[in-house]
């Protein structure tokens, strides 16, 4: 049921009518972003507090261990520990990753809606990214999700039915 609510989300923001003119949000006129700017490290700060506020609405979820963050989030530990910790790349979280996370049917709405708001600041540019990384990196997590998507579907097809005598 998520996976359709995150492939709608990620498609919305790729084909809004900003992006088809190449006025993503960071470069529309009214966006907050242009009334003053912003330093690069500004803005990776800004990245490092979103995904911070992941980390937050786990524990406030009650899952203090890494073991159970990571396995809330379907990820590894030391993938977990490298994301939660702020020991991430600076480019922040990849679609890959993103797309594990919200294909994960035991996340708790919580963790999801900040996992999607790290998902609409990325993609509208409040991370500094550019509109080529941008476009990247919703397309990317759009594949990831219909990929998950196309493998449930195979997984549960192929599952055996109890018959009944």
């Amino acid at each position: 049921p998520y996976i359709a609510d995150v492939l709608v989300f990620a498609m919305t923001i790729e084909q809004s009518p900003l992006a088809n003119f190449g006025l993503m949000p960071s470069q529309h006129p009214h966006s907050y972003q242009s009334h003053q700017p912003h330093s690069v490290a500004d803005l990776k700060a800004r990245q490092a507090n979103k995904i911070r506020e992941i980390s937050e609405a786990l524990v406030s979820s009650g899952f203090r261990t890494l073991a159970a963050q990571s396995r809330v989030l379907g990820l590894g530990r030391s993938t977990t520990w490298t994301i939660l910790r702020g020991n991430h790349k600076s480019s922040g979280l990849s679609a890959k990753i993103v797309g594990s996370i919200l294909t994960t049917s035991d996340l708790p709405p919580r963790v999801r809606a900040k996992v999607l708001e790290y998902v609409e600041d990325k993609a509208s540019g409040r991370f500094g990214h550019s509109a080529k990384l941008r476009r990247k990196f919703i397309s990317a997590l759009v594949a990831k999700v219909t990929l998950q998507k196309k493998a449930r579907d195979l997984s549960d097809r192929r599952r055996p039915t109890a018959r009944r005598s």
